[in-house]
Formats: structure tokens, sequence, C-alpha cells
């Protein structure tokens, strides 16, 4: 079986889907630690409730990103994980951090990448005007909010729609596509090909009915 390490900032609703998926047996891998950046993170306290491993590594204790992040690696790799999972980590990574667990690390973010990468991506997508948005899964690239797609899920725009309600409408799917992309790596279903994902046969077969690519919620 398959071992993550979970990173969070806050309160970690990803995190806690993801939790909830490998405790009801739809996400067969081992959670080794939820890591923060923060002691005061909600998310720790949700972890270790299910008795999950916390640990907490506080940025500020360390006077660069590099000494931090190489902090980070070390408590990482005590843990021996086969894929490390952002969920809802406020850091800026540098290079060498992302270099060193290249080909697994995902992150989730809020909006149908490459559109709206960055923060306030529900403000940006209301400001834009489009009628249809979402969230993506990736592999993590040096490049922030960039890298090869695993899967998305996209919602529609609706009239009347502010922040809250947009954002709200858009987590429903992250917290669907997060375990399900989760799942894929730890199950050696889809794997890296020159900068892309690849599926595997059987994976493409489901992708015809879940829509690897672009999911629809209505």
């Amino acid at each position: 079986m398959k071992s993550i390490v979970i990173l969070i900032s806050g309160r970690g609703s990803n995190m806690e889907s993801l939790l909830k998926a490998v405790a009801g047996g739809s996400l067969p891998v081992l959670v080794a630690a939820v890591i923060s950046n923060r002691p005061d993170a909600k998310g720790l306290e949700i972890a270790a409730a299910q008795d999950v491993e916390t640990c907490v590594v506080d940025h500020t204790r360390f006077d660069s990103r590099e000494s931090f992040d190489a902090a980070m690696i070390k408590t990482i790799d005590s843990y021996s994980p086969d894929l490390v999972v952002l969920a809802g980590f406020m850091r800026i990574l540098t290079d060498g951090f992302v270099r060193h667990y290249d080909g697994r690390l995902l992150n989730i973010h809020p909006s149908l990448l490459p559109s709206f990468p960055g923060l306030h991506t529900h403000r940006q997508a209301l400001a834009e005007g489009v009628r249809v948005h979402g969230c993506t899964v990736h592999f993590v690239t040096p490049q922030l909010d960039h890298g090869p797609v695993i899967v998305q899920a996209a919602v529609p725009v609706l009239d009347g729609d502010d922040e809250a309600t947009l954002a709200a409408r858009v987590l429903v799917q992250e917290h669907q596509i997060y375990p399900m992309a989760v799942r894929w790596f730890a199950e050696g279903r889809l794997r890296l090909v020159d900068g892309r994902v690849a599926f595997d046969a059987e994976q493409a077969a489901e992708g015809a009915l879940i829509s690897p690519q672009v999911r629809v919620s209505h």
C-alpha cells in the first residue's frame, strides 16, 4: 500500500476529504502524517481526532525559504512517503523542494488551470465574466500553479454568483476529484510521459465515463 504525507496551513477541508475517503475504503493509502507550517492550523485537530500523526514545522522560526524547505524535506522524508499531497498549504515552495519530490508532489488549485493562477481565483473568474469555472489537480513543478494536469472538474458560473457561492460550488468538486487523483496515483494508473499525464488502459476506459480531463457538474 502506498503512503502519503499531507501538507496543510489551515483547516484543511481537502485533507479532511482525503481522510474520509481513506476511512471509507475508497482511497487505498496509508496517511503517514499531516504536517503544517502553522501550529494553530485547525486541520491538525481534525487529523489527530482520526488518529493520524501530526507534525508542525513553523515557518516563522526560519530566516529563509530555503532553510524552511530543507527542514520540511527532512521532516517529510522521515515518513518515507510515496506521495506528498498539498491540501491548502499556503507557502511558495522553492525549486529545490519541488525537484526533490519530482513526480510525486500533487496540488489542487481552485480554477481550471492555466486560467487564474495565484490567489483570489473566484474573484478573478467573476471579474472576467467566464461562464465555466472549476478546479484542477496537477503535479507540481517549479512554476507556480503550473504542471501536468491529472483531473479537472468544471462548474457553471451562475447569474448572481458572488465569491462565496462560487467557491462553495467549486469546493464540492475539489472534494470529489482530489481523492480520485490520489487513488489513481496509488494504484499506478497514471504516469508522467514527456511532461504530460498518461493513463493506463483501464483508466482510459473509466475516463470515458467520468471524463478525467474535464468533469462538468450542473
